[in-house]
């Protein structure tokens, strides 16, 4: 027999899932016969998988000690650089990635990214103390393409990385970006609707009509200035599809400068861009002023002006 007592970051879960994270060793089958065994309680009494645990919680696992020998968590060992913090409290840290450093390993192999950065400052401030956490790490609740600059949220607990992808699903996370394109967009200002699809290791596809396997999206922008046959956007997602802004704006007839995956390699020799002008650079969490866990981001906005606006005269 195992006894488990459930902490505040193993809270609000499902004893299968916190189980399954806290016993890497337990087969996932093992584990289901255990519980359809009953040989799982939780205060002394049989619990079903899908029973909700609560912090304070005694749980105990009917089986083998040797299926309980967990890699203990640490710290990390290599010393990475600090993020760039634009703002911290006790439940967020909002960073600032920069180009060409990834947000999570890729497959380029590389031992820097922002949530080894991340995990490495709470290490360092004792915001994260590896060794007392049963199943929870600290994560990063957006993304951004290794190319694309920019705020990337962490959640330094478990509720505050709940209520920060609800939000996000919820669209009360407002993201805003920067961008600067090969050709000037249709329109002064547009909210585009389409249809996305993108299959793995392939350009996103957009259609202007629904098609089989594609799924909605909705893309705002705006020109702020315009520059020769440059257009410096501001532009707003409304929905959240990988490369989605990339493939909308080609499908417009601007696409980013310097991206050559989406646009004309030429062009972005002839301005020397490698890589795309985007930067994920104004963001506002839709908060109320009391009563939510993130309140006191309530009338809080986060913004910077990136770098290439001034190097091409675009200046905010």
């Amino acid at each position: 027999m195992h006894t488990f007592i459930i902490g505040a970051n193993d809270a609000s879960q499902r004893a299968d899932k916190f189980l399954l994270k806290a016993c890497p060793k337990l087969p996932k089958s093992l584990l289901y016969k255990t519980f359809r065994k009953k040989d799982v309680k939780c205060n002394g009494k049989r619990i079903p998988a899908e029973t909700f645990l609560s912090e304070g919680d005694t749980v105990q696992v009917y089986l083998p000690d040797e299926f309980f020998v967990s890699a203990k968590k640490t710290a990390p060992q290599l010393r990475l650089p600090k993020p760039e913090i634009f703002y911290e409290d006790e439940n967020i840290l909002l960073m600032k990635k920069p180009v060409n450093l990834p947000v999570h390993a890729d497959d380029k192999g590389s031992c820097d990214t922002l949530q080894g950065r991340f995990l490495q400052y709470l290490a360092d401030t004792g915001a994260y103390q590896p060794e007392q956490e049963q199943s929870f790490t600290p994560a990063l609740c957006n993304r951004l393409d290794r190319n694309t600059e920019g705020f990337v949220i962490g959640a330094k607990t478990a509720a505050a990385l709940r209520c920060v992808n609800e939000m996000i699903r919820e669209n009360h996370v407002v993201k805003q970006y920067f961008c600067i394109t090969a050709g000037i967009p249709p329109k002064q200002h547009d909210t585009v609707h389409a249809y996305h699809r993108r299959e793995e290791g392939k350009p996103a596809e957009i259609s202007v009509t629904p098609r089989e396997g594609f799924r909605p999206i909705c893309t705002e922008y705006e020109i702020l200035q315009k520059k020769d046959n440059l257009a410096l956007l501001l532009v707003t997602l409304h929905t959240g599809r990988t490369h989605q802004i990339r493939a909308q704006m080609a499908a417009l007839g601007a696409p980013l400068l310097g991206d050559n995956r989406y646009g004309s390699r030429k062009v972005n020799q002839q301005y020397g861009e490698a890589h795309q002008l985007l930067a994920a650079c104004r963001l506002h969490f839709d908060v109320p002023a009391e009563g939510h866990l993130l309140s006191g981001l309530y009338g809080k906005a986060f913004g910077y002006t990136p770098d290439f606006c001034g190097k091409f005269g675009f200046y905010i």
